[in-house]
């Protein structure tokens, strides 16, 4: 059984992990940033929260992807660059992925929410909230 702070130093290793992965994806970033706006929400599965999900957004145009891992409560805030949060304004793709290595890369969700994902968002600039509310049928 993990305790409370295993749980963090999880949470803290795959957010980690997906930042890595968003900057070798998305390239190099330099003062003259695109436009941001800030992003949050919350990820249900059958109506519980969806603890642990890494939750990706991925601009149309090119550019970083943007991600966080929900909280117990299934809250997310998206991550564009190290401690810069937001994703990229315009129409992104989003993906929801609950396989870890710590589960065995089982993953839990339909294809629809990851590897086919019919999941879109469209920010703006500003405060954005983007709830996602997934079933398992």
């Amino acid at each position: 059984m993990m305790g409370p702070l295993d749980h963090a130093n999880r949470r803290t290793g795959i957010l980690l992990a997906a930042l890595l992965l968003g900057l070798l994806a998305g390239g190099c970033s330099g003062p003259n940033r695109p436009p941001l706006g800030k992003v949050a929400g919350t990820v249900t599965l059958d109506g519980q929260p969806l603890a642990e999900a890494l939750v990706v957004f991925v601009p149309e145009q090119a550019g970083r992807t943007s991600q966080a891992v929900t909280d117990a409560s299934g809250r997310y805030e998206l991550v564009y660059l190290g401690d810069v949060g937001g994703a990229m304004v315009g129409k992104n793709a989003v993906r929801i992925i609950t396989a870890t290595a710590e589960n065995g890369g089982k993953e839990r969700l339909p294809d629809r929410y990851h590897r086919a994902s019919t999941l879109t968002a469209d920010v703006t600039s500003g405060e954005n909230t983007f709830d996602f509310a997934l079933t398992s049928k």
